[in-house]
């Protein structure tokens, strides 16, 4: 079996940057911290102008491991599969889900939930119970 490190500091100075991020940009851009949302600006057609917010946005994502590398002259641990079919059919798999849902996790989960929002609720639940599933059926039941 996998086992998964148990992290609450660090999770919890996580959470709490991610939602010190998700309020400066409603405060300062007007717009809720959605990565699917963020990232799609990026894209064509372009709608609102906000490429320029997006791209800096997307830029800080990319940066930040790197600036945590160099201060703390740790790598940041994280695991990747080497399985490139696997990857290509999560990557989908996940935007098609926020397609569908009207917004990712990001969204929906940290900012939809603060709001109160009956429909970040469920969706924000469906992305939960999608996810133990999937963790279960990749350790218990296939063996990965």
């Amino acid at each position: 079996m996998v086992a998964t490190e148990f992290t609450p500091a660090a999770s919890a100075i996580g959470g709490a940057l991610i939602g010190v991020a998700a309020v400066l940009l409603m405060l300062f851009g007007g717009r809720i911290a959605g990565i699917s949302g963020i990232v799609g600006r990026l894209l064509p057609p372009y709608r609102d102008g906000g490429v320029a917010r997006a791209a800096a946005f997307v830029l800080g994502l990319i940066t930040a491991p790197i600036l945590y590398t160099w201060v703390t002259q740790s790598p940041v641990a994280q695991t990747v599969s080497d399985n490139m079919v696997l990857m290509a059919a999560g990557g989908l798999l996940v935007g098609v889900g926020a397609a569908l849902s009207g917004g990712c996790t990001s969204g929906h989960g940290v900012c939809g939930l603060s709001r109160l929002s009956p429909r970040s609720l469920v969706a924000t639940l469906t992305f939960m119970a999608t996810g133990f599933a999937t963790v279960f059926v990749l350790r218990h039941v296939i063996g990965g």
